[in-house]
């Protein structure tokens, strides 16, 4: 099953201040601090870098994805990702597992959606193994059936966002890397 993620969102409904209401982890920005090494780092877009971390509860291991607040779109975005991940829900959409609002050790506001991490990453490096990190190697490529089971479910999350709401909301940065594999996609 291949997972959509939220890049860039408008929602036509005006965002509120409110967050997710459903039942979300309580993590601050100690609880997720140390992950943010270049080691751990999964994805840059625009000003929200993505880390693979470690929960303290459990160990479980997720993908936190940072907003840059230095750019000016940051703190709306974040806004609008909030608005539009808190009523919806699609067996194909990442789990947000939390949202952590706070302060880094400088003192600086942090802002981070915490989410499921997906075992066989995104689509981009299946499609494209030179975007693997130095050293990694694909361990497969996917076949023609499992190319268009990964459409079929790119298009069932966008016919639910667009169509099956009571307020539609248009994912506007829709590629490969905003698109995650579970072990039953590969």
């Amino acid at each position: 099953m291949c997972f959509l993620c939220f890049g860039s969102v408008t929602n036509t409904v005006e965002p509120s201040s409110s967050l997710p209401k459903t039942s979300l982890l309580k993590l601050s920005y100690q609880s997720l601090l140390n992950g943010f090494s270049s080691f751990n780092l999964i994805g840059v877009s625009g000003f929200r870098s993505v880390y693979k971390g470690t929960l303290d509860e459990g160990g479980k291991v997720v993908a936190v994805k940072v907003f840059n607040l230095q750019h000016r779109k940051a703190s709306k975005s974040f806004m609008a990702e909030c608005e539009a991940i808190r009523n919806i829900r699609h067996r194909n959409l990442v789990k947000v597992l939390s949202v952590c609002l706070g302060f880094d050790h400088q003192g600086n506001v942090f802002k981070a959606l915490v989410y499921e991490l997906m075992a066989n990453r995104s689509l981009d490096v299946w499609l494209h193994p030179s975007n693997l990190r130095r050293g990694e190697r694909p361990t497969r490529s996917l076949s023609l059936l499992q190319r268009l089971n990964i459409a079929i479910d790119v298009a069932s999350v966008l016919d639910y966002l667009l169509h099956h709401r009571h307020a539609s909301i248009v994912h506007g940065d829709i590629n490969t890397t905003n698109v995650f594999l579970d072990n039953e996609s590969t």
